[in-house]
């Protein structure tokens, strides 16, 4: 049971990873009038899977605490199985084509500029403090 229930959880992961296509990346073209715009994304995927098996304990087949028996129950005839994925998607901007030439326009991700400021403001902070106590001594 085990064994099929881990074939059918990999069919699912398998049918998952085939429907990423570039359909994914690039997003259904708008036109208005002479222009059209593609929407583009990156895409990234990952994935792994387990399996399992195994035979009874001897020890819990004799009514003694053993590897994995839950001190004395029944013997088992081991098993599991598992899989996991996770996809993820995040738009990095646009193609725009007007009058026959195509433009690329990136888009801006606020999160990683609000960031890189905080980073270069406390840099400079920590650089002024050196300088301040440098002077002192």
């Amino acid at each position: 049971m085990a064994n099929a229930m881990g074939v059918a959880v990999l069919d699912l992961v398998r049918r998952a990873v085939g429907e990423t296509t570039a359909g994914t990346v690039f997003g259904e073209p708008v036109s208005r009038g002479e222009v059209t715009v593609i929407p583009v994304a990156r895409v990234k995927g990952h994935g792994g899977g387990g399996g399992g098996g195994g035979n009874a304990d001897p020890a819990a087949a004799a009514g003694q605490p053993g590897n994995g028996s839950g001190g004395g129950a029944a013997p088992h005839a081991g098993g599991g199985s598992g899989a996991g994925m996770r996809l993820s998607a995040r738009p990095v901007g646009v193609f725009v084509l007007r009058d026959g030439r195509v433009h690329w326009r990136p888009a801006l991700d606020l999160n990683k500029v609000i960031l890189g400021g905080q980073v270069v403001l406390v840099v400079a902070l920590l650089t002024v403090r050196a300088i301040a106590r440098g002077r002192r001594v």
